[in-house]
Protein backbone atom coordinates (compact mmCIF):
# COMPACT_ATOMS: atom_id res chain seq x y z
CA UNK A 1 0.00 0.00 0.00
CA UNK A 2 1.38 3.79 -0.58
CA UNK A 3 2.15 6.00 2.04
CA UNK A 4 -0.85 7.97 3.10
CA UNK A 5 -1.10 12.15 4.29
CA UNK A 6 -2.01 11.24 8.20
CA UNK A 7 1.49 9.52 8.78
CA UNK A 8 4.38 11.51 8.47
CA UNK A 9 7.57 9.92 7.28
CA UNK A 10 10.05 9.59 10.07
CA UNK A 11 13.76 10.20 9.74
CA UNK A 12 14.60 7.13 11.90
CA UNK A 13 13.04 4.50 9.48
CA UNK A 14 13.88 3.25 6.21
CA UNK A 15 10.50 2.09 4.64
CA UNK A 16 12.12 -0.27 2.34
CA UNK A 17 12.97 -2.21 5.23
CA UNK A 18 9.63 -3.21 5.74
CA UNK A 19 8.60 -3.94 2.75
CA UNK A 20 11.70 -6.21 2.67
CA UNK A 21 10.69 -8.22 5.51
CA UNK A 22 6.91 -8.54 5.32
CA UNK A 23 6.62 -8.08 1.75
CA UNK A 24 3.67 -6.02 -0.34
CA UNK A 25 1.31 -6.51 2.80
CA UNK A 26 -1.01 -3.81 4.58
CA UNK A 27 0.94 -1.91 7.76
CA UNK A 28 -0.69 0.49 10.43
CA UNK A 29 1.60 3.10 9.67
CA UNK A 30 1.70 2.80 5.71
CA UNK A 31 4.16 5.82 5.11
CA UNK A 32 7.22 3.96 7.05
CA UNK A 33 6.10 0.53 7.00
CA UNK A 34 5.55 -0.41 10.07
CA UNK A 35 3.36 -2.47 11.89
CA UNK A 36 2.09 -5.22 9.42
CA UNK A 37 -1.34 -6.50 10.07
CA UNK A 38 -1.78 -8.80 7.34
CA UNK A 39 -1.85 -11.94 9.95
CA UNK A 40 -3.88 -12.63 13.80
CA UNK A 41 0.02 -12.84 15.20
CA UNK A 42 1.35 -9.95 12.84
CA UNK A 43 -2.14 -7.87 14.62
CA UNK A 44 -1.26 -8.91 17.92
CA UNK A 45 2.09 -8.02 18.03
CA UNK A 46 1.67 -4.30 16.49
CA UNK A 47 -1.06 -3.70 19.26
CA UNK A 48 1.70 -4.71 21.90
CA UNK A 49 4.45 -2.37 19.85
CA UNK A 50 2.43 0.98 19.56
CA UNK A 51 1.53 0.52 23.07
CA UNK A 52 4.95 0.68 24.29
CA UNK A 53 5.72 4.80 24.99
CA UNK A 54 9.37 4.66 23.29
CA UNK A 55 7.16 3.72 19.91
CA UNK A 56 4.43 5.57 20.59
CA UNK A 57 6.43 8.60 21.09
CA UNK A 58 7.56 8.47 17.62
CA UNK A 59 4.37 9.82 16.76
CA UNK A 60 2.44 12.51 17.48
CA UNK A 61 -1.03 11.75 18.92
CA UNK A 62 -2.87 11.58 15.72
CA UNK A 63 -0.89 9.72 14.08
CA UNK A 64 -0.61 7.10 16.83
CA UNK A 65 -4.64 7.38 16.47
CA UNK A 66 -4.69 6.11 13.20
CA UNK A 67 -2.27 3.44 13.22
CA UNK A 68 -4.58 1.60 16.53
CA UNK A 69 -7.64 2.71 14.63
CA UNK A 70 -6.05 0.67 12.16
CA UNK A 71 -4.85 -2.21 14.73
CA UNK A 72 -8.21 -2.48 15.82
CA UNK A 73 -10.09 -3.12 12.18
CA UNK A 74 -7.37 -5.54 11.26
CA UNK A 75 -8.22 -7.24 15.09
CA UNK A 76 -12.06 -7.07 13.80
CA UNK A 77 -11.28 -8.90 10.39
CA UNK A 78 -9.03 -11.40 12.15
CA UNK A 79 -11.53 -12.02 14.87
CA UNK A 80 -8.28 -10.94 17.21
CA UNK A 81 -9.08 -9.82 20.78
CA UNK A 82 -7.18 -6.77 22.06
CA UNK A 83 -6.59 -5.31 25.31
CA UNK A 84 -7.82 -1.74 25.49
CA UNK A 85 -6.45 -1.03 28.90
Amino acid sequence: MAADSKIDPREDVNPNEGERKYGDVDFADRTNKKYPIDTPEHVRAAWSYINHKDNAAKYDADEVATIKDRIRKAAKKFEVTIDES
